[in-house]
């Protein structure tokens, strides 16, 4: 299988499937010196896990992650301070796959014949043949984006140390959307929703705050406690605290499910989704992304265009379309309209709008890069489906009957943010690199 690769001076391969043993994510491109945690990585895989909310998936996968390799074991010498810092050889991040039953196989063995419309189950077939990982949608299924958040956090962090900041949040959720909200307002936002899912995620406080699990203790010491954890895991989701969303917003002052920095919307949207789940159906949406503090030049013309590379994002599944700045209403403006015009203010440069969305001519222009996500609706759904059977090609129906999420909006916001993350880093080395070389030649 080819594909599962992405950058060229920061790396990232991922591996694994569904019901396999787990998933993998190896970062290459890592400098050394760097501090990192399976708990902070953690705190970003816990915004896209399955299970957390009504309208996500039921599936009770933790997602913990492992740090197999990438990091010093020990002091290089005694008393130096640089244990679990990167010492500049590929990191390996594994996150098992702990919530995989007979009876979660058995679901997939008995529908696996008809695929499912609207998802990769058909095509998959006709490529890979009978022993396509076809339980649970193997690498296809929505868990593959599991190590992409594991690698995307790694790169945010790098970018943070660097003045980059990327976020990201709803816009708009079973056909409600909310309106244009300042940068720095939902960033804020964003960062106080996301504490509050560490603070109410009972893995979390049980794993790592209560230091079940350290970054002392070596892989085979991990393992056991997850093989603990495997039989634990409906004990430790009954802890979870539970608030109403009035004590929700009253304390972190956000919303206790969806990220929208306008509240009143993020509850309309939840009605609008459980509405149409409540059917049978499920509900799609868009996400956006925002990256603060990137410096103009970023990008490599002709064919790594920073909007072209972000444009990647379509590789997350679900993703239908991808647009930067004002993208597709482009169509309905003038060129006056259109272009973002510039003056000079104390010696730096103001523009008036951002329509470009932080890109042109597959550069930045050092203003917010915005890029929107189209999110279609969750393909598995409890509605009778026209189908065929993969074997004999006869017509079929098809009524879901495997664990689905109602919506995949409210789990893909992480997935962009840490992947748009990816592509900004991969970016910024070569633009480093560029700038070096040309202000050597000078």
């Amino acid at each position: 299988m080819f594909g599962c690769h992405i950058g060229r001076n920061f790396q990232v391969t991922v591996s694994g499937g569904s019901y396999q043993e787990g998933l993998t994510a190896t970062v290459q491109g890592l400098p050394p010196g760097i501090l990192f945690s399976e708990q902070e990585i953690y705190a970003d895989l816990l915004l896209r896990k399955p299970g957390a909310d009504e309208l996500s998936s039921p599936r009770k996968e933790p997602d913990l992650p492992v740090i197999f390799t990438g990091l010093n074991a020990a002091d290089t010498i005694e008393n130096a301070g640089n244990r679990n810092y990167t010492n500049g050889t590929p990191m390996t991040i594994v996150i098992p796959n702990l919530d995989r039953h007979f009876i979660h196989v058995k679901q997939y063995q008995d529908t696996n014949r008809t695929p499912r419309p609207g998802h990769a189950s058909y095509a998959s077939f006709m490529k890979y043949g009978p022993d396509d990982d076809a339980v649970g949608a193997g690498i296809f299924s929505g868990r593959y984006t599991a190590p992409i958040v594991a690698a995307g956090y790694i790169a945010k962090k790098i970018l943070k140390d660097h003045g980059i900041t990327v976020f990201s949040y709803i816009t708009e959720l079973a056909g409600v959307s909310c309106g244009q909200i300042e940068h720095e307002r939902a960033f804020t936002y964003t960062e106080s929703y996301k504490k509050m899912r560490c603070d109410n995620d009972p893995f979390y406080q049980e794993i790592y705050v209560s230091k079940r699990i350290t970054m002392d203790m070596r892989f085979l010491e991990k393992m056991k406690v997850f093989a603990e954890i495997e039989n634990e895991i409906d004990e430790i989701r009954a802890r979870t605290p539970v608030f109403s969303s009035e004590e929700t917003q009253d304390k972190y002052g956000v919303h206790h499910i969806v990220n929208c920095p306008d509240i009143e919307c993020a509850e309309e949207m939840t009605r609008a989704a459980n509405r149409i789940t409540n059917t049978g159906d499920s509900s799609g949406g868009v996400v956006e992304v925002v990256a603060l503090g990137v410096p103009p030049g970023l990008g490599e013309p002709v064919f790594d265009k920073l909007d072209s590379e972000l444009g990647r994002m379509l590789g997350i599944g679900a993703v239908k379309g991808v647009e930067i700045g004002a993208g597709f209403a482009v169509k309905d403006m003038t060129g006056i309209q259109s272009n973002d015009q510039m003056r000079s203010e104390g010696g730096k440069v103001i523009f008036d709008t951002n329509n470009a969305g932080g890109v042109t001519g597959g550069l930045s222009t050092g203003q917010p890069i915005i890029v929107r996500l189209a999110v279609k609706p969750t393909p598995t759904i409890d509605k009778p489906q026209t189908t065929i059977d993969k074997y004999t090609l006869e017509t079929s129906t098809l009524a879901a009957i495997t664990r689905r999420d109602p919506t995949i909006v409210g789990r893909i916001w992480p997935i962009a943010e840490n992947y748009a993350a990816l592509v900004l880093l991969d970016s910024l080395i070569s633009h480093y690199g560029y700038q070096s070389l040309r202000k050597a030649a000078y």
